[in-house]
């Protein structure tokens, strides 16, 4: 699958501008350029996003029939809202995830990883595997979220069901009956979270405030609990991953010569839990020198921007602070750059502290395995033992 291989070149070459790809029978133009992605990104008047959350295998009749009994919609809000009230939505939501109020989560955070650290290590030490996603990763990013907007009380497990099946829904190639299955089980979660909005406080209460529609509010929390809360939990899993295999980065924290800073961003550039990212060309116009006709579909390949030898020095090694490791594009750009990026980096920076020891003197047993997607890797168990 294409999109599994961002660290090889597209028909054995890394293309000047862009190439057409076919996927699930929709032909899209694929940009990995550095700078071509960017200028996608930071135009949403000439690429807009409107598409970016439109299902990439079309959904059959009797699946939009199961959505449609759920009242399932999704309105412009965040990522697929190029219109005018975008900014002020997009506002509220950023002030829940201040860069303050985030910090403010650290010290709790660090007590918890702290806490799961220790347990795991006990595990190790006793010569049975753990499973780093399933007793680390999987539920922090949504248990810091809870904190900050005040989300529905639901079972944690619930949740995460519920943001993989809608990745799954609308990213990954289906046949009808998972189709089927996938929308049940999204829609389900939809009326729940249709009830919040009309009710909840915090982040759903200010949307409401701000005269914003049940559906909005809906949209809002839709956006946040699949790719606020399940990227980030992905991206901890995949980093572990690498830093399992990377000893020298590892010894150099221990030392204090390389920065947990550095390593986080190291990651997200070689790393990053959203391979893709899409537009739709509004007019005609070009990228390069290559016209693209207006309707067309962009798909913006953020991964592979990342390892533009045109950037960093040494794209495919994990060097954590060699020039250039910070201009990855993993939160995209523009008026679109992912809103809750500082969370994802604190987050990312605890877990690196107090979680990397536990690599030490480990073999990997199961290494993450990411399922066939358009636009998310969703690794599953990371599994390690002591050697």
């Amino acid at each position: 699958m294409l999109f599994r291989g961002w660290g090889e070149a597209v028909d054995g070459q890394w293309p000047d501008t862009a190439t057409v790809v076919d996927h699930v029978g929709v032909p899209h133009l694929v940009v990995t350029r550095h700078a071509l992605v960017r200028q996608v990104l930071t135009d949403p008047v000439t690429f807009r996003p409107d598409n970016a959350l439109d299902a990439v295998t079309p959904i059959p009749v009797a699946a939009l029939r199961v959505l449609a009994g759920h009242r399932f919609r999704l309105p412009p809000t965040l990522a697929n809202n190029g219109g005018a009230s975008h900014p002020e939505i997009r506002g509220i939501v950023a002030d829940a995830l201040h860069p303050h109020r985030v910090a403010a989560q650290r010290r709790w955070l660090t007590g918890l990883v702290r806490e799961r650290v220790a347990g795991l290590a006990a595990t190790l030490d006793e010569g049975r595997p753990v499973d780093l996603y399933a007793g680390l990763a999987a539920d922090l990013p949504l248990l810091v979220l809870a904190r900050l907007v005040e989300l529905p009380d639901a079972p944690v497990g619930v949740v995460k069901d519920f943001a993989r099946a809608a990745l799954e829904l609308f990213w990954a190639p289906l046949d009808s009956a998972r189709q089927l299955a996938l929308a049940a089980e999204v829609g389900r979660f939809h009326t729940v979270l249709r009830e919040f909005a009309a009710t909840g406080g915090g982040l759903a209460a200010r949307l409401r405030d701000a005269g914003h529609s049940p559906d909005v509010v809906v949209g809002a929390l839709f956006f946040l609990l699949v790719a606020g809360q399940e990227t980030t939990s992905q991206f901890l899993t995949l980093l572990l991953h690498r830093l399992s295999g990377e000893p020298a980065v590892r010894a150099g924290l221990r030392a204090g010569t390389v920065a947990v800073d550095d390593v986080v961003e190291e990651g997200l550039r070689l790393e990053p839990p959203i391979v893709t990212w899409r537009r739709v060309a509004a007019v005609d116009t070009t990228l390069g020198e290559l016209p693209v006709a207006a309707g067309t579909s962009v798909v913006a390949w953020l991964a592979r921007a990342g390892r533009d030898p045109s950037v960093v020095g040494a794209p495919g090694e994990f060097r954590p602070g060699q020039p250039g490791s910070r201009r990855h594009l993993a939160f995209g750009a523009g008026p679109h750059r992912c809103v809750g990026a500082q969370l994802a980096r604190m987050e990312a920076t605890v877990v690196v502290a107090e979680a990397t020891a536990l690599l030490d003197d480990v073999t990997v047993v199961r290494p993450p395995w990411c399922p066939d997607n358009l636009t998310f890797r969703m690794p599953d168990a990371f599994v390690v033992r002591r050697a």
